[in-house]
């Protein structure tokens, strides 16, 4: 039996954010995660899944000193965010207006969550285990127990970072509140002949919304929400007939470009009701999942990272019970408000924007050019994205 202080069930990006965060309490951490990360190398193609990642993520990453190995990898700042519906509806969003270089860095989940592996392997207090499987967790007395392949852990604090659906959550018998969206999405990385750009974009349909995310060099990643049925018969599609579809159905701002890859997958809301119990907390997409139209996903979950950090080593350095409900308490009464202030914020842009009737079109067009006109409103939306 090997003792942990923590033991954190996912090392993804929010699992791994979390064990360098906690690196300064002096705890002992163990990091679970069935399969490392892929090694880095230049000419390698680039990852379907990205994430756009905002200044207070950028800052985390930051102050566990895995940003700069994730921009000596590969990422793509983005100065301008455009979002439209018809004719004149352009709502432009431009950092500069912040005093800010840029909105964010569209980063492939791979880069980053491999920069903080980097990280935790530099750390004598965590310990990644890799390449077992869980095959049971029960409670103990003073913590958890796990059950491995080749080991059995025991810690005194059990932290589930393991995804929308978390083993972690399901044994604590922690219950969700949950439903399907009417879309699914399709993940398009596309080759251009355009430079490298700093604006990511996206135009409202009833069906959905399609968008660009700008990637590191002349790549960009394009997002096609619609119904399931679909999005399945795109994702059937031959490479030279899906990008036939992506030019006659998206805005003529791509220009010349081939399709290099592909994939799909639904859209569901998940909201854990709660986030702590004795002994045991869950942080991203485990407490939480959210509609991406607006990229907040795991800028949600850096977000639960910064603020259990901050409960555990504040409470740690004073020699308190770190692992106390009571403590654990501090850090959901800071996070669940705001998850689900944000979850709602993109259900009513969602319900909003895929509403077909004329009056409901004609005043979210009208909302929009409104919006555009508002300096005051621009930047208080901007602030809140970036996490300022």
């Amino acid at each position: 039996m090997q003792h942990y202080d923590i033991v954190i069930v996912g090392g993804g990006m929010v699992g791994s954010a979390l064990a360098c965060a906690l690196n300064q309490s002096g705890l002992s951490i163990a990091v679970i995660e069935k399969t490392a990360p892929q090694p880095f190398e230049p000419q390698q193609p680039l990852d379907l899944r990205v994430s756009a990642i905002s200044a207070a993520s950028a800052s985390l990453l930051k102050d566990v000193d895995a940003w700069s190995s994730i921009l000596a990898m590969r990422s793509c700042p983005y100065r301008y965010l455009e979002t439209w519906e018809g004719h004149q509806s352009n709502l432009l969003f431009d950092s500069q207006e912040m005093g800010h270089q840029q909105l964010g860095h569209i980063v492939e989940n791979r880069m980053i969550q491999l920069a903080l592996w980097q990280q935790m392997e530099k750390y004598s207090s965590i310990d990644v285990i890799s390449g077992q499987a869980i095959t049971k967790i029960s409670r103990s007395q003073d913590g958890y127990q796990l059950a491995m392949n080749e080991s059995e852990l025991h810690c005194k604090l059990l932290v589930g970072a393991d995804g929308a659906n978390s083993i972690v959550r399901q044994t604590a018998n922690i219950g969700v509140t949950s439903w399907d969206y009417a879309q699914h999405a399709m993940l398009i990385n596309i080759s251009t002949e355009q430079a490298q750009q700093d604006i990511t974009w996206q135009q409202f349909f009833p069906t959905g919304p399609r968008a660009l995310l700008p990637l590191a060099g002349n790549n960009a990643s394009l997002v096609w929400y619609d119904s399931p049925a679909r999005i399945k018969a795109l994702s059937q599609m031959p490479i030279n007939q899906l990008k036939e579809e992506i030019i006659a159905h998206f805005p003529n701002r791509i220009g010349e470009f081939t399709v290099d890859n592909a994939g799909a997958f639904p859209l569901t809301r998940r909201h854990a009701q709660c986030y702590v119990k004795e002994h045991l907390c869950i942080v991203g997409d485990a407490a939480h999942t959210i509609n991406p139209l607006a990229g907040q996903g795991v800028n949600l979950g850096f977000k639960d990272v910064s603020a259990l950090a901050k409960v555990i080593n504040d409470t740690a350095s004073q020699g308190g019970a770190w692992w106390q409900l009571d403590v654990l308490e501090r850090y959901e009464n800071q996070r669940r408000r705001d998850n689900l202030l944000m979850q709602s914020a993109m259900d009513v842009f969602y319900l909003t924007f895929s509403n077909e009737s004329s009056p409901f079109k004609l005043l979210r067009n009208t909302a929009l050019k409104v919006a555009q006109q508002s300096s005051w409103g621009k930047k208080q939306v901007m602030k809140y994205a970036m996490g300022l």
